[in-house]
């Protein structure tokens, strides 16, 4: 270990913006056995590793499973990955590494992190490979559980009751499980086999998947719960904010999460509809946050005339990871900052022509801490464009489940729970955005295995 001083910091290479732009295939090669070993040996193993201790969410053992891989310990790097961990190769994918593990490690101060994000998928599948399997022992102790919602939440609660022997039947309206991870984030950054290898290994250890069949109408939340031991809540936020401007019902506004389904649709061999094809076409995308980075790559690969990106903060404020950022303006994206939104404009014909923005200022820290956004008075201007796509956060839906089932919800719809995922229903627990609002991947992840754990205890 400690190599830092002659190894520097390597991360997976990358194709070429040029090719990668013309596919959805991931950018980003996974590293070899070799390259993971050498990476894993800058490791200095600190004696308060800030990587896992206040870096991490899930509280993943980062430096033990760096050593073990530094040492060629393949196969016990794979079960200290997977120990904390319901499906480390993806969040090695998706997880904001800069903000979080790699942001508190030791090293960043003039040497380079520890490239956890790719080592920790690099374990994964380079175990698959070998052959290493899961320690799922099937289901054996006569209890089942509902899992609403199979996005991270859910795979989360699934993956840890599976491994404790209980039953877990999942419910997903959608027409394939993954939530999210599935039809929210592009295969740019995550190959969706990598997501269906996921749900055959929980299928095998006994998941029961029920798909497109949404809770609330097709079966009661009262009849999960009288014919289940427990019920996992998972569903998300899904419901994208609006600018509160009028016009934005019109169909050359799209909803970001909206967009992205519909591509991601397409690519699954279903049909396009006009609304969301945007080849040849001037795309305006207004927020800057991964959601965002991903509607303007999403909208390159699709073949867009022009795809801009408009801010009302700046560059050093955007609320996305760094890598994506660096990777959509490499593809050809363009960045206005300072710029917030203030109407909607249209053609006689009522098409859609652009939008009026006032350019901003920072000024004094908040209550929050970020520094306020001012506008700057006589600084209107237009920005053209025939399709704006909003990426501004999301919210929860107005879920016909969430009034049936009688869970105290917050005064902007979210599930009421505890720390542990307890709610007010009897043997309901719920975790992930649909209890924080949107959130990352991991959060999520977390918060299903916190609920696992207490149904655990609950139930066993």
């Amino acid at each position: 270990m400690q190599t830092f001083v002659e190894t520097n910091r390597i991360e997976g290479k990358k194709t070429s913006s040029k090719d990668r732009i013309q596919h959805y295939q991931e950018i980003y090669e996974t590293f070899t056995r070799g390259r993971t070993s050498q990476q894993a040996e800058r490791c200095i193993q600190c004696g308060d590793p800030f990587c896992s201790a206040t870096g991490c969410p899930l509280a993943n053992n980062i430096p033990q499973w760096l050593k073990a891989v530094a040492e060629n310990d393949l196969t016990t790097a794979f079960a200290l990955s997977n120990e904390t961990s319901p499906f480390p190769e993806i969040l090695g994918r998706v997880c904001p590494q800069n903000r979080l593990c790699e942001g508190d490690c030791s090293l960043n101060d003039g040497w380079g992190a520890i490239t956890i994000g790719a080592i920790e998928t690099a374990i994964t599948e380079l175990a698959f490979e070998r052959g290493l399997t899961l320690p799922f022992p099937g289901v054996t102790r006569g209890r089942k559980v509902a899992v609403i919602g199979s996005g991270p939440a859910g795979m989360s609660a699934a993956h840890f009751l599976l491994r404790a022997g209980i039953g877990v039947d999942m419910y997903e309206r959608a027409s394939r499980p993954g939530g999210l991870l599935t039809y929210g984030i592009p295969g740019f950054k995550l190959d969706k086999q990598v997501v269906q290898r996921r749900f055959a290994l929980l299928e095998q250890a006994g998941l029961r998947l029920h798909l497109q069949t949404e809770v609330g109408r097709d079966i009661s939340m009262k009849e999960l719960q009288r014919s289940c031991d427990a019920v996992f809540v998972g569903i998300g936020a899904t419901r994208g904010r609006r600018l509160g401007l009028p016009g934005e019902d019109h169909q050359q506004v799209l909803m970001a999460l909206d967009f992205l389904t519909a591509v991601q649709g397409k690519l699954f061999g279903e049909e396009l509809d006009s609304r969301h094809d945007v080849s040849g076409r001037q795309v305006l995308v207004i927020g800057g946050g991964d959601t965002a980075m991903d509607c303007l790559r999403t909208s390159i690969r699709e073949g867009a005339a022009s795809v801009t990106c408009a801010y009302r903060r700046d560059e050093a404020n955007m609320p996305g990871s760094t890598k994506e950022y660096v990777n959509a303006r490499e593809e050809g994206a363009r960045f206005l900052f300072h710029e917030s939104p203030t109407e909607l404009l249209f053609h006689d014909n009522g098409a859609l022509r652009g939008v009026r923005f006032v350019r901003t200022e920072l000024g004094e820290p908040g209550a929050d801490g970020r520094r306020q956004v001012q506008e700057i008075a006589g600084s209107e201007h237009e920005i053209a464009a025939d399709v704006v796509i909003l990426s501004l956060g999301f919210d929860m839906e107005n879920q016909v489940m969430l009034g049936d089932s009688g869970l105290k919800t917050s005064r902007w719809g979210t599930v009421l729970a505890d720390e542990h995922g307890v709610t007010s229903g009897a043997s309901v627990y719920a975790g992930g955005d649909c209890v924080r609002g949107a959130d990352l991947v991991v959060t999520a992840a977390l918060d299903g295995r916190r609920a696992a754990l207490r149904i655990m205890e609950d139930l066993l």
